[in-house]
């Protein structure tokens, strides 16, 4: 819900790019983001390398899919504000690898851990 969106907002850790990344990136995602069908499609993958992932994990760990019977992306509107809210039961990245990642375009998670 709406609330826990922003107490997951208000206490995540913030980065800050090196100087020329940052404006390299601002080019990259102001040019390829602007379409928002691209930039929905890109937040779906990014969800479907989560279940990739956790289908990988579950091989070697009987426990990785212990939190829920499904394995499912969602896509909840939110008319009042103007937003859509895309959640799934996948896993997600470490703190290392949102740092190492953050800000790459094109690159499937997936590929990184078969």
């Amino acid at each position: 819900n709406v609330a826990q969106m922003k107490e997951m907002r208000d206490k995540a850790e913030k980065h800050v790019f090196q100087a020329e990344v940052s404006r390299m990136m601002k080019l990259i995602i102001n040019s390829l983001y602007r379409n928002k069908d691209i930039f929905l499609r890109e937040l779906i993958s990014n969800a479907s390398d989560a279940l990739d992932k956790i289908r990988l994990v579950s091989l070697t760990d009987d426990n990785a899919l212990s939190a829920t019977d499904e394995m499912s992306i969602r896509i909840k509107a939110d008319k009042d504000n103007n937003a859509l809210h895309i959640t799934d039961t996948g896993i997600g990245m470490t703190a290392q690898e949102m740092i190492s990642n953050l800000g790459t375009i094109a690159k499937s998670g997936t590929s990184e851990f078969l």
